[in-house]
């Protein structure tokens, strides 16, 4: 199962522990990637939902002020999950790499 899960997260496998090639950095930077990817899709979901309830709206201000600040907070969440994939993966290659 997580090997699956790594793959559909990044293509590389997670070693196992104790099999000789472990690589504690690949698998934090795997493992972190993968959260940071879940919440991208979450992220992307809210704004599909804003998007809806924008559409499903007819003209309430309310429920269209509601919708437009649903999609405004997914975007920002999308933008978090970007700049916090690029943040780690340039901390643990800078840091924790050879």
């Amino acid at each position: 199962m997580k090997n699956i899960i790594s793959h559909l997260a990044v293509g590389t496998p997670v070693n196992e522990v104790g099999d000789g090639n472990s690589d504690l950095t690949g698998n934090i930077t795997t493992i972190l990637n993968a959260v940071i990817g879940v919440l991208g899709i979450v992220a992307v979901i809210v704004i599909i939902l804003g998007g809806v309830q924008y559409m499903t709206s007819t003209g309430e201000s309310g429920k269209v002020k509601k919708a437009k600040d649903t999609i405004l907070y997914g975007i920002i969440g999308l933008v978090v999950c970007v700049l916090a994939f690029a943040i780690v993966n340039f901390v643990i290659a800078n840091i924790l790499g050879n």
